[in-house]
């Protein structure tokens, strides 16, 4: 029985000790139902210790994780849980087909049930014509596909993806994600882990960042960037020739009877000219118009929007790489 008012997922203080380790320290988040949330964190931060825990893999030293209001070894509570995991977990000797019955078989689908289910995941997939072939012959992304497939034939509430996107090429990706969306349209809650930052910031609706065991930020991609690197843009502009000296810009401070002051930016020596504006439509063109004052000429420009690489190095110093 699922409680009417409970999130898809509740993971209360979570703690994971591995001897002297402790892999997860005192984790907390919800996920909403119907929501797609993005699960990162740098290596060794916790992610694959937590989606064990999830999946039943690994059991937790202290803490509880509820599915719909319940605890996630209750009856039903598991059977709501899909596990896409990262790596490939299919027969490469059987057919496309084969496989989706053996995973079917694996989920509990009733026999039934069973045929229309795989017609479904075989339409889904777009591998209907491919379905008496091998799978240990077909593409990554088409692997990453029938491995989807199998993780989500029994139709669970609850999606978990762990970098479901690995090692395959950017048609494929979107591929996948078309897959994911239309899972999400029709009402299922997806925990999607991933090293490719666009994939989180464009796909998720909310993101949690994991660092060494414990949760650093919860919120959508404005809240997180207001709270850490703010909206402020970066700008980029290469001049003509090295400067002799810093750039002085004026700039109006608005308020009580605006005030102007000047900033300098730039180093002497150097072409290029960084600095980062509040408003792009009052302070870009002052700005610009200080460097031709100065005797320079612009020969390129870039205007950098505040995006999720910039609050994830901001809130770890770390790159995200696979």
């Amino acid at each position: 029985m699922i409680h009417a008012e409970s999130p898809a997922l509740e993971i209360v203080n979570l703690r994971k000790k591995y001897g002297r380790l402790e892999a997860l320290r005192g984790v907390e988040f919800e996920l909403s139902r119907g929501e797609c949330l993005a699960f990162l964190g740098p290596n060794g931060a916790g992610k694959t210790t937590l989606i064990r825990a999830l999946a039943g893999r690994t059991r937790p030293t202290a803490g509880t994780i509820k599915v719909f209001g319940h605890p996630i070894d209750s009856i039903g509570a598991r059977q709501a849980l899909g596990l896409v995991p990262q790596d490939l977990a299919l027969y490469g000797d059987l057919t496309t087909r084969e496989n989706l019955v053996a995973f079917g078989k694996f989920h509990g689908v009733p026999r039934r049930e069973l045929k229309k289910r795989i017609d479904w995941a075989l339409q889904w997939t777009g591998l209907a014509d491919r379905a008496k072939d091998l799978v240990g012959g077909f593409s990554g992304g088409m692997k990453r596909r029938v491995n989807l497939a199998c993780g989500v034939l029994h139709r669970p509430k609850i999606i978990l993806l762990d970098e479901p996107t690995v090692g395959v090429d950017p048609q494929s990706r979107e591929r996948i994600f078309t897959m994911l969306d239309q899972l999400n349209d029709e009402g299922a809650s997806i925990l999607l882990t991933t090293h490719h930052l666009d994939e989180a910031e464009q796909r998720s609706d909310r993101i949690v960042i994991l660092d060494q065991g414990r949760v650093i930020a919860d919120g959508t991609i404005d809240e997180l960037v207001l709270s850490t690197v703010g909206h402020s843009r970066l700008v980029r502009v290469r001049v003509d020739r090295p400067l002799t000296a810093p750039v002085a810009v004026p700039l109006t401070v608005p308020g009580n009877g605006e005030q102007r002051r000047t900033y300098h930016v730039g180093q002497a020596g150097r072409e290029l000219i960084e600095t980062r504006i509040d408003d792009v439509t009052v302070h870009l063109g002052p700005f610009l118009q200080a460097v031709q004052n100065n005797g320079y000429q612009v020969s390129d420009m870039e205007v950098q929007a505040p995006s999720l690489h910039h609050v994830f190095l901001h809130l770890t110093g770390n790159e995200l790489r696979d």
